[in-house]
């Protein structure tokens, strides 16, 4: 049996949980506050892979082990790969306080609404999405991926943050503060508050448990009763009428444009959308409804007034850049996946910039059918495998005596590109 114990953030190790284990495995810091039994072998967690395979020495001669772990193992922690190596039925899991848990409780929040994401031995740009997308996340970090590298990546300054209550403040990081819980449940327990930029500033050492990221106007501001845990609950439905938006003479895509474009786009949490163009903001808006962090891009002052109001009737968070593309994309994080719904004559050229920075996949909606050459060229000159329709619709529209005839919208020729991924010698798959 391998006993798999939860500690370090103020749990106490259960009595008797080590007696007669031949193999104690654990980080350093928790085998130093044990005494291990007479004539045990002890394992510093570091690599898992020779951990594992020490355990499974010990397992296979039907020897005790005890695992010791931080917090809840079960919670982003060393359950799962023991687990899936040797079988749930080996393990019983004592189960601690989980680092998030405490973090929250020592500065007097609920984290029932709370998006957990782990930033250890992951690529951090995922976590810096969904603080950008959300009010109130919690990180777990690891090295490379603290509280130093989320501060500076939050505290680049995108444009206005248009979903919540911080109004025209300039820089999306402005409204956040950071919450470093450092050796939770020791001696050294350190909970402090910082904003990006000072967390970007320092070194905080190896003894941070969890990085809370918070926008207080927001996680301070009154709620529903909730019955499922997490962020923001997914949407009921998407691609809205074009009523649920402030435009200026019709000028937004149409729903039905727009139900393609997000199939095509597949925003979800820990992407970031760039919308260029922008106009109402609609398509920017459905994206962070569905979880993605957004960056809209729109040239014109009363557009940009018009996204801010429509992110915040939808209670979304959507950073604004009020500038012309191309040139207004040079300094923003790179996205995911790209909608351009405006460009004019600069259209090849925006396509051009944004194909050589989208991770995943560009779309692009126009009207002129001509222009359809140039921007499919920019997409397949950038390694995009190309795609397109010409969405044409016709709406029930009521006439008098109570019948009903068909009115046709304005064709839209919708195009899109996906980059084709790579294994991992660089081959397309």
């Amino acid at each position: 049996m391998i006993t798999v114990v939860g500690t370090g953030t103020g749990t106490p190790l259960p009595p008797g949980v080590l007696a007669g284990a031949r193999l104690v495995v654990g980080g350093r810091r928790h085998l130093g506050a044990v005494r291990l039994p007479e004539g045990a072998e002890r394992v510093v967690l570091g690599p898992l892979a020779p951990a594992l395979d020490t355990i499974g020495e010990y397992v296979g001669k039907d020897l005790p082990v005890t695992v010791l772990a931080s917090g809840d193992p079960g919670f982003f922690g060393i359950v799962r790969v023991l687990a899936e190596r040797f079988g749930t039925d080996r393990l019983d899991v004592r189960a601690g306080v989980s680092s998030v848990a405490v973090a929250f409780a020592r500065i007097g929040l609920p984290w029932d609404d709370a998006v957990v994401v782990s930033a250890h031995g992951r690529d951090p740009r995922t976590a810096v999405n969904v603080c950008r997308a959300h009010p109130k996340v919690a990180v777990l970090t690891g090295p490379g991926a603290g509280p130093a590298e989320l501060g500076a990546a939050l505290r680049q300054a995108i444009g206005t943050p248009s979903g919540g209550s911080v109004g025209g403040s300039v820089g999306g990081s402005d409204a956040r503060v950071l919450v470093v819980a450092s050796a939770l449940g020791s001696a050294r327990e350190r909970v402090e508050r910082v904003t990006p930029a000072e967390a970007a500033d320092r070194d905080w050492g190896p003894d941070v448990s969890v990085v809370l990221c918070l926008d207080e106007a927001r996680t301070r501001a009154p709620g529903a009763v909730r019955t499922v845990a997490g962020g923001r609950a997914e949407p009921a439905g998407w691609a809205l009428g074009e009523d649920e938006f402030a435009h200026r003479d019709s000028m937004i895509t149409k729903f039905e444009v727009r139900a393609l474009a997000l199939a095509r786009l597949g925003p979800r949490l820990g992407d970031l959308v760039w919308d260029v163009g922008a106009g109402s903001g609609s398509v920017a808006v459905e994206c962070a409804r569905l979880g993605a962090a957004v960056v809209a891009v729109e040239k014109a002052a009363d557009g940009v007034e018009r996204i801010a109001a429509n992110a915040r009737a939808h209670g979304v968070y959507v950073d604004v850049v009020c500038d012309m593309a191309p040139d207004a994309l040079t300094g923003l994080p790179d996205p995911d996946a790209v909608f351009i719904g405006g460009g004019g004559a600069e259209l090849p050229a925006i396509v051009g910039a944004c194909a050589a920075r989208a991770r995943r996949t560009v779309v692009v909606a126009m009207a002129a059918l001509d222009r359809v050459p140039a921007a499919r060229a920019a997409l397949t000159g950038a390694g995009f495998s190309c795609d397109g329709v010409l969405l044409q619709s016709s709406r029930l529209a009521p006439l008098p005596g109570e019948v009903t005839r068909l009115a046709a919208t304005n064709p839209v020729f919708l195009l899109w590109g996906t980059r084709t991924p790579l294994s991992d010698e660089g081959v397309a798959l």
